[in-house]
């Protein structure tokens, strides 16, 4: 279906590459950033089960996550900064891991928690058991992004959206975004479905995507919210997702074009609260 908004969270080609060389610069000089991709390509990762277990204020394990740091968002005026504390990303000792946004005497600080490098996926079932943050310029969302980011760029890598909460648990966003012409999908809008659901932010839920060659499902709990073929796709558009393994994105935005700003309703720190992660090949 045609979509009312932009695809307000990509980078621009341009401006992407450019934000690349300074995340890789600015997770090079942070004690406890992300490392650097290997050199070549990643093999295909087996089952992985995260259930975050550990103890209270231990970050995620190394052996699965990352992080991405600084401002990915700030072309589409989103106003967080993404670090590595565990102020903001840490595990709560009841085997959750928690991803907070916080306001900070200058602004606001999130987390923004990647596998890539780490767990490398193409084909299977990925999914979580999440509950979500609400609120006036809260953006959470859980998604995955092509590996070959960082060689062919955003959007021929592909983009899967499993979901993207704006503002309210009670609309449900999940796009596919990716190549057609000189642009993402439909103009930026991406390819997916939207709709109005049960208030998501109240209690934990299962987030999925069952994702094989020409096919990709995603929903929440039992049912399905979007299912798309090469010929969900606008003409001229290129279908992406065939041999092209990609990582997962768990974080939480501030702002932006989408979201708008905060306002004295919203309530901080905004959590994600992750019982488990899952990856089925």
């Amino acid at each position: 279906m045609t979509r009312r908004r932009r695809s307000l969270r990509r980078w621009p080609s341009s401006l992407l590459r450019l934000s690349v060389v300074a995340l890789c610069l600015a997770a090079c000089s942070s004690s406890t950033g992300a490392a650097p991709l290997p050199a070549d390509p990643l093999p295909l990762s087996g089952a992985v089960v995260d259930e975050f277990d550990g103890p209270a204020g231990a970050p995620p394990s190394s052996k699965y996550w990352t992080y991405d740091l600084g401002h990915p968002g700030a072309a589409h005026k989103e106003l967080q900064t993404y670090v590595d504390s565990t102020d903001n990303i840490h595990l709560d000792g009841q085997g959750h891991l928690v991803i907070q946004a916080r306001t900070t005497s200058n602004g606001y600080t999130s987390g923004r928690l990647v596998t890539r490098g780490k767990v490398n996926m193409q084909y299977g079932t990925i999914a979580a058991r999440i509950k979500f943050p609400t609120g006036q310029g809260i953006w959470p969302a859980f998604w995955m992004l092509g590996s070959n980011m960082e060689t062919v760029s955003w959007p021929q890598c592909g983009e899967i959206d499993i979901m993207e909460l704006v503002n309210s648990g009670s609309t449900y966003y999940v796009t596919l975004h990716g190549p057609q012409g000189d642009s993402d999908y439909l103009d930026g809008n991406g390819v997916g479905a939207e709709g109005q659901i049960a208030d998501l932010t109240t209690d934990f839920h299962t987030y999925w995507v069952n994702w094989q060659p020409d096919t990709i499902t995603i929903g929440v709990d039992g049912s399905t919210l979007g299912h798309f073929t090469p010929s969900s796709l606008p003409p001229g558009a290129q279908w992406v997702f065939n041999n092209n393994p990609m990582y997962a994105l768990l974080n939480v935005a501030v702002g932006g074009d989408w979201a708008g700003p905060p306002d004295e309703s919203t309530r901080f720190p905004a959590t994600i609260l992750v019982d488990w992660f899952r990856y089925t090949p």
